[in-house]
């Protein structure tokens, strides 16, 4: 096997699982073997490398290791069987979300605290979601659901995430090779996507016009409420309070 050293570590004398013997030791992981775990734990170290590998020199491999194996914990933590995916599939973007996240802090660039709350609630959201309700929700119902406006978590969504190209490799251990596109499924046509479309839909008929006009020009046109109040002839207080009372009742008709 092909040795390679990375943060004092000799890959080539790491074990390696089989997908069957990983479930195995998972599972019996998940019932409290900690030499199970042990080894489960040595088994994907590789995957940890191979993300920190990608970061190259935003920070000291040591560091982006320990953070990326802290990531490792809770993706075993956090692992269902009933997935129905393999484990490194589940593993990858909450390792690399933790180092991202660590590259972030230590970065020169500063976020503001107001966006950095905003992201926080918003990923903490989504992920109660997905975990509670086994469905990815759309970024209006995470907005909804921290009563903050659609376009201030979309600025905060972005303004903590990284630019990554789609082919970059996150995941490599010779014969199981992962990118990121590997990880986006085609949603295009989703069941989750049709429903949100024909909810928004009836819930933008039942508006009134103005409320309707406003909700579009705000969140499909990107208007701010200045602009909408000087091409309405209305004060700005009149739109905001157009756009709360029609968000709250597409709040209550999608549910």
């Amino acid at each position: 096997m092909h040795r390679v050293e990375i943060c004092g570590l000799n890959t080539s004398s790491l074990p390696k699982l089989s997908n069957e013997e990983s479930m195995r030791l998972l599972q019996a992981t998940k019932l409290g073997d900690e030499k199970a775990k042990e080894k489960f734990v040595l088994g994907n170290i590789r995957l940890v490398l191979s993300v920190v590998q990608r970061f190259g020199n935003k920070a000291p491999s040591d560091d982006l290791f320990q953070v990326g194996m802290v990531g490792l914990m809770k993706a075993i933590d956090g692992f269902d069987s009933k997935y129905n995916v393999r484990f490194s599939t589940y593993a990858v973007p909450m390792v690399v979300g933790e180092i991202r996240r660590f590259v972030k802090e230590s970065s020169g660039i500063k976020v503001s605290r107001s966006l950095r709350d905003i992201a926080y609630k918003a990923l903490k959201t989504r992920e109660n979601i997905e975990t509670n309700q086994a469905r990815i929700p759309s970024l209006m119902e995470v907005a909804q659901e921290i009563d903050v406006p659609l376009k201030d978590v979309v600025c905060a969504l972005d303004a903590v995430s990284d630019t990554i190209s789609l082919q970059e490799q996150v995941y490599n251990d010779g014969e199981d090779n992962m990118s990121i596109i590997d990880q986006i499924g085609d949603s295009s046509q989703s069941e989750e996507l049709w429903t949100d479309k024909f909810c928004v839909k009836n819930a933008l008929s039942a508006l009134s016009d103005k409320e309707r006009q406003v909700i579009l020009l705000r969140y499909y046109g990107g208007k701010t409420q200045v602009e909408i109040s000087q091409g309405m002839g209305i004060s700005q207080a009149q739109i905001s309070r157009l756009e709360k009372n029609a968000l709250s009742k597409m709040k209550v008709l999608c549910q």
